[in-house]
């Protein structure tokens, strides 16, 4: 059993989702409008995005390298949703116990340490370790939903977060938000990121497009795996 899982994005017309770019054009109220309208009180973010936005400076540092090596979680509080971060090796440092009302449940793989989820349980933020090398998501979504009653949950970035649940199989939707701008410079990354260079296009069926009246164009498509 999985949730229904959808990814979530603001992109400028040309598919860049640099946030501080995308604070700058219009659509970014719609977007998180959009967002509580899809229904999916738990969300998804990558360690690079968590550490621009939600997190500590610095990285964890255990004294300790001991791995917890086997697959576990430890559920510190039932919620309706949470906030998930997702950190391979389990790295980053928190001050708080939620962001933006919803307690934070950190995925990582078996690599990380012992004392990094020791140090969350300290501060009462659950986890999930699986995956011997990664992070499996599969996996993980599936104690998501059968542990943590996770039943609808929007991935809403970076990139490479996308992509790994893109090329996992994982995706159900893809909810896209255009505004209307253009971003332009090199080297920016889009809403994918991360999938081999010989992979396939993975093919959508549009379900819906929303016009507003500030230009930005709301689509939403199923995935097609």
């Amino acid at each position: 059993m999985k949730p229904y899982i959808i990814c979530h994005m603001m992109a400028s017309v040309d598919g860049r989702i640099d946030c501080a770019m995308t604070s700058k054009i219009n659509g970014v109220n719609e977007y998180y409008k959009i967002l509580d309208a899809l229904n999916a009180p738990t969300t998804v973010s990558g360690r690079i995005t968590a550490s621009l936005e939600m997190t500590e400076q610095g990285f964890f540092e255990p004294k300790d390298k001991t791995t917890i090596g086997r697959t576990a979680f430890h559920k510190a509080t039932d919620a309706d949703g949470y906030n998930v971060i997702a950190d391979n090796l389990g790295r980053l440092k928190f001050q708080n116990t939620e962001l933006y009302g919803q307690p934070l449940l950190i995925i990582v793989s078996e690599k990380a340490s012992k004392e990094y989820l020791s140090y969350l349980e300290s501060l009462g933020i659950s986890w999930i370790a699986c995956g011997k090398q990664r992070t499996d998501l599969k996996q993980a979504v599936e104690i998501l939903n059968t542990k943590f009653g996770v039943e609808r949950m929007a991935i809403v970035g970076g990139p490479h977060i996308n992509g790994a649940f893109l090329s996992s199989g994982l995706l159900d939707e893809v909810s896209v938000l255009f505004g209307p701008a253009i971003d332009g410079r090199e080297g920016m990354l889009g809403v994918f990121d991360g999938l081999p260079e010989d992979a396939e296009p993975i093919q959508l069926s549009l379900q819906s497009v929303e016009q507003f009246s500030d230009g930005a164009v709301w689509m939403r498509y199923q995935v097609n795996y």
